[in-house]
This record gives structure tokens, C-alpha cells and sequence, in this order.
């Protein structure tokens, strides 16, 4: 068999390092920023290693309840280490990066924990 062409050649891709839930309210603002705002911290940090979901709380209310949330949006890191949860819209990026386990060099690559 070609392992060009056949797909059950190629290798399996890699599991996703960094598993994220982002648990929203619809389109309010601070959902917005919140989206926005690990978008573009797992773009910049984590980028090709990561897995997140985002879950609109109005339209799966079943999925809330499952993770007890006492605040929203909520970001829930199920991986890698101990899960860890953030509350708000992740404007504090500092916060952020240290529940994600990232510490940024300031004058080299990052470093991940």
C-alpha cells in the first residue's frame, strides 16, 4: 500500500496537550472578551496543542449544571495537571497563563510548566 494515499498509513495526530472548556452566556460582553481573550492567549501560546471547547451555557444549560459553575463564563483546564478554573472574561492574562501553567520569558521563548 502507498502511504501517499492511503489514509490508514498516515500517522495518528497527536493528542491535544492543553484541554480547555470555556463556558460562555450567549453573546454578552463579558463572554465576548472572554472568547476573545484565550483565543488569543492559546494562539499566541499554545498554538497546535491545544483542544478548546466553547459551551453556551443558554443552549446546553445540561452541561452547566454537570460542572456545578458558580459564575460565568468560566474557563475549566482539565489538562494538563490538576484541573484549575478561572472566572470572569481572562482580561488578566497574567492570570490566565499562570492557572494554564505558562511562564513567558522576557527575552527568550516561554517556558510551559
Amino acid at each position: 500500500m502507498d502511504p501517499i494515499t492511503d489514509p490508514s498509513a498516515w500517522p495518528e495526530p497527536a493528542a491535544p496537550e492543553y484541554v480547555l472548556h470555556l463556558y460562555i452566556t450567549g453573546a454578552t460582553p463579558n463572554s465576548t472578551r472572554a472568547v476573545h481573550n484565550i483565543k488569543a492567549i492559546c494562539e499566541e501560546f499554545l498554538q497546535g496543542r491545544y483542544e478548546l471547547l466553547i459551551v453556551d451555557i443558554y443552549q446546553q444549560p445540561e452541561l452547566a449544571q454537570r460542572e456545578d459553575l458558580i459564575g460565568v463564563p468560566t474557563l475549566i483546564k482539565r489538562s494538563p495537571g490538576l484541573v484549575r478554573r478561572l472566572v470572569g472574561d481572562l482580561s488578566d492574562r497574567d492570570r490566565v497563563l499562570k492557572a494554564l501553567g505558562i511562564t513567558p520569558s522576557a527575552d527568550g521563548p516561554t517556558r510551559y510548566e
